[in-house]
């Protein structure tokens, strides 16, 4: 087939990657074969592939393509988690739309309606990832709400609950007012709003004054329960264990010490609200509350209910917390001009404050007491925490990049109970029955919770469901045939495929998603569910602040796809993922590997055009031309150093390597090298071995880069094909390169030698202002004997490539000279006739003085602290950057005058 004169990627993903999934070359049948395991973290079954999507999937696909090349029974795990509180969201706006709510509606038949959802709109994410080019096992693609998998999580639950692992507590916990459940932290975002900072005085019960308390929340003095002071603070050493009568409640709560007190802000005393602040919530346990004694004044929508000691005044039951739209009035109004007329009410000041806010309802989340299923995370955390010291060579797990291990560490020796119930009715329903005195039983099936109850016990099923956090905790051993498949002798996926080899996450999930799903596969597996743990960054926008759609900075990654191929996306995200930091996403560059793709192309289009095709050798061919020995060794040096950087999961310096052999070895050097020269305007033939060498080391390119750029490598294997031989197997099915050669060092010397004259050569050229075609002499006064040898052999490529007519072994009889140094040899070109030197060390000299001028004036802003501490990080970057130019510049500069003698 004759490759197009243009490249069009997205013509040849559409072909390519139906090919693969039709012919199921994704799942290929290796039974015998090394396994090797990935698991996708599951994406919300109502998500959109999002950047940070694209540099997660990317660097699996690499990875498991890297695999499948090297003949591994290469497994990866795909599907889509159930979304509990995002899909709910999404069906109860389709009702609504429709003038129904989901209360209109059963249990069941809401459930039902999210499954049709599902069943039309659900999984689009799916189609994107294919568009990305992501290698999955399609055929036996998972949800955490399919039969099997909850089959796995309800087990689990049980187990649990069983070995005492898992109960039920009153606890405070994020309650989302607007979605009336609790969520996890990660589904809180803290923002910074304008706000008051209340003072008040809370008289003593003697009569004897007053203490002196401020708060952001002044509706919430409804339930202190105490007023807390620093035990070395000795302005209030006389009143600890005295009480003070609340305003409003006339409530009597007692002053205690507590180090939560800070001595330095405001007045050192604070008020202590034990159910509705999580500080509070200890301090209130450290002075001796139990948590059934805590005080609830608001119920699940945020509006004010009596507490236990019913002392809240009637006016203030059923006010919203705060103020909300259509509402006259509301408790903090209240309270605050209740204490304003108490006269108690001593200054009121604007504050800027941290407030919690629900990530998909956007209401102000509140710390509430209430009774919820918790996991007891401290004793399952013990064993993966274990395994994360002892590594992977010995049995554990290794965190990669190193530098994440201390953070892993610190969370899981301070880990607090995990709070696993939710209020909702999309997502696994606990399996937890209760009879009318409240007496719990948990099980497996309502039968044989019924069963442990005894007969003609009525039991009512605990309505809350499952967070999601807890079933996808089991992903990498519930996808797998847990607990079907579990302690199976015979081969099964499970204990062929468990642990997995590799977890790439982003370390924003690390706590939420990584840590439990090592908790829980060492609980359960008693193995580590993978042997190394990767975690990438964030993709950021492009002046390195956080991605938001208030921002209007989020990057589309199908529109990047559409404009520029998803071979480019991918490379860029490979390219850009160093170990420890960020992306900062940059089209340009996204722009600048499709050039690099197209540079490919055209390469084999000349290899296509000089009678060069596909090898059928992995092994290298037989060479006796020092270019072609030369670009063997090139990638001998490639595959070695590529097989390391696999090893150690360095993306950057796989891309990085990439790069290097195909745009400046292959392509730039090596091509130009073999290049038929034309004479009398024909071109010549290109020889033979050239055509073989060539052949082979565009294979090798092909073969290496396909786990980058999977389409583009799939389409120029077939279409370099031999047509009396065409291939074997599909490049997804080819064989990593073991090129069983090695390194000619002569031949190295010698191409290197050639290449720096001729790229040196260039460089003078430009630096003076000489025309590129300019033919020149070149005068070697003291020649090395190898370097005779070199010029002769290489005569023709020196010429044609660096436009040298001829070289003499003598001094040059003339001071208008530029001179370059290759090895140790030193090549002066006699300039007369070409340029005026005087002139020309006069311009140079004047840029250097511009040029230096500018470097010095960067470099003293740059030292001034107080511009890099006040001006904006954008502005401290560019300077930097410019500073770097002008340094470089100065220093090419230089270089070009030192020449010039």
């Amino acid at each position: 087939m004759t490759i197009d004169k243009t490249f069009d990627p997205a013509v040849i993903e559409a072909k390519w990657y139906a090919h693969w999934e039709s012919t199921g070359a994704f799942r290929p049948d290796r039974p015998h074969a090394e396994p090797y395991t990935i698991v996708n973290p599951p994406p919300n079954v109502t998500g959109s592939l999002h950047i940070g999507h694209a540099l997660d999937n990317t660097l699996q696909d690499i990875l498991i393509r890297h695999a499948r090349l090297q003949g591994k029974d290469a497994l990866w795990v795909v599907g889509t988690d159930h979304a509990g509180i995002a899909t709910q969201m999404v069906v109860e706006r389709q009702l609504n739309a429709q003038g129904q709510k989901r209360t209109d509606f059963t249990r069941d038949e809401f459930v039902a309606k999210v499954w049709e959802w599902k069943a039309e709109s659900g999984g689009e994410i799916t189609g994107q990832l294919r568009r990305l080019g992501c290698s999955m096992d399609w055929e036996n693609e998972r949800f955490t709400m399919d039969e099997g998998f909850s089959k796995a999580v309800i087990k689990v639950f049980v187990e649990l609950y069983n070995q005492g692992l898992l109960y039920r507590d009153k606890r405070l916990v994020n309650w989302d007012p607007g979605l009336k459940t609790a969520i996890s932290d990660l589904e809180v975002e803290t923002r910074e709003i304008n706000g008051k900072f209340w003072h008040f005085k809370y008289p003593l019960e003697d009569g004897s004054g007053y203490i002196s308390v401020a708060t952001t929340r002044p509706e919430t003095m409804l339930a202190d329960m105490a007023v807390a002071v620093n035990p070395s603070d000795e302005r209030y050493a006389h009143l600890v264990g005295k009480n003070v009568r609340l305003p409003i409640t006339g409530r009597l709560i007692p002053i205690v010490t507590d180090e939560h007190a800070d001595p330095e802000l405001g007045s050192g005393a604070v008020k202590i609200t034990p159910g509705h602040d999580f500080n509070d919530f200890e301090v209130g346990k450290r002075a001796g509350f139990k948590a059934s004694d805590m005080f609830n004044m608001l119920d699940g929508e945020g509006r004010v209910v009596q507490t236990a000691d019913g002392l809240i005044p009637a006016e203030y039951i059923g006010q919203y917390r705060f103020g909300i739209e259509g509402e006259p009035t509301n408790a903090r109004k209240m309270v605050v001009e209740a204490m304003d007329t108490l006269g108690l009410l001593e200054k009121v000041e604007d504050r800027v404050i941290q407030t919690p806010f629900g990530d998909r309802s956007n209401q102000v989340i509140e710390p509430w007491l209430t009774d919820q299923w918790y996991v007891d995370a401290e004793t399952l955390a013990k064993p993966a925490i274990e395994a994360a010291r002892k590594g992977k060579a010995n049995g554990g797990f290794d965190i990669v990049p190193k530098s994440w291990e201390k953070t892993y560490f610190n969370w899981m020796e301070n880990i607090q109970p995990w709070c696993v119930s939710r209020q909702l009715w999309w997502g696994h329903q606990i399996p937890a029955w209760f009879a009318a005195d409240g007496t719990c039983y948990v099980a497996e099936t309502e039968q044989a919770a019924q069963a442990l109850a005894g007969a003609g016990v009525e039991l009512t099923r605990d309505p809350d469901v499952l967070d999601t956090w807890f079933s996808s905790a089991l992903w990498p051993f519930g996808t797998l045939g847990w607990p079907d498949d579990a302690g199976a002798v015979s081969q099964t996926m499970l204990n062929r495929h468990y642990p997995n080899d590799v977890l790439i996450s982003g370390f924003d999930i690390l706590f939420f998603w990584d840590a439990r799903m090592a908790m829980q596969g060492m609980h359960f597996m008693k193995e580590v569910p993978w042997k190394t743990l990767y975690l990438h960054g964030l993709v950021r926008a492009a002046d390195g602040s956080k991605m938001s759609k208030s921002k209007g900075n989020t990057v589309d990654p199908l529109g990047l796809i559409d404009a520029y191929g998803a071979d480019a996306l991918r490379f860029f995200m490979a390219a850009m993922e160093s170990q420890g930091r960020d992306i900062k996403m940059d089209e340009s560059r996204v722009a600048g590997y499709r050039n690099f793709a197209t540079k490919l192309w055209n390469a084999a289009r000349f290899a296509q055009s000089n009678g060069i095709s596909g090898s059928h050798s992995v092994q290298a061919p037989k060479a006796e031309l020092a270019v072609n020995r030369w670009i063997i060794g090139e990638v001998v040096s490639t595959v070695e150093k590529l097989n390391k950087a696999f090893a150690e999961f360095r993306f950057d310096g796989m891309a990085d390597l990439l790069y290097h052999m195909v745009f400046d070895q292959f392509c730039d050097w090596y091509l130009e090298l073999i290049k038929p020269a034309f004479i009398d305007g024909e071109k010549g033939e290109m020889d033979e071995e050239s055509k073989i060498v060539a052949g082979w080391v565009l294979d090798q390119i092909l073969v290496m880069l396909h786990p980058f750029m999977p389409f583009i490598t799939e389409e120029l294997w077939h279409a370099l094909s031999d047509v009396d031989h065409p291939r074997a197997s599909d490049i997804i099915h080819a064989q990593w390169p073991e090129p069983n050669a090695t390194v000619d060092a002569e031949a190295v010397a010698e191409i290197n030698w050639v290449i720096d004259t001729i790229s040196k050569t260039r460089s003078f050229k430009a630096e003076l202002n000489i025309a590129p075609g300019t033919r020149l002499s070149a005068n070697i006064a003291d020649p090395q004997t190898a370097t005779i040898a070199i010029i002769e052999r290489q005569g023709a490529a020196l010429s044609r490539l660096g436009r040298i007519d001829a070289f003499a072994y003598a001094p040059v009889e003339t001071n208008n000279v530029a001179q370059i140094v290759v090895g140790e040899d030193t090549i002066v070109f006699a300039l007369d006739g070409v340029i005026d030197l005087d002139a020309e060390r006069s311009r140079i000299t004047k840029a250097i003085e511009a040029v230096t001028k500018e470097r010095d004036a960067l470099a003293g802003r740059l030292s001034n602290a107080a511009f890099v501490e006040k001006a904006k990080p954008e502005a401290v970057e560019k300077a930097r950057a410019d500073h770097a130019e002008k340094a470089a510049e100065a220093e090419q500069l230089t270089a070009a005058l030192k020449r010039l003698g």
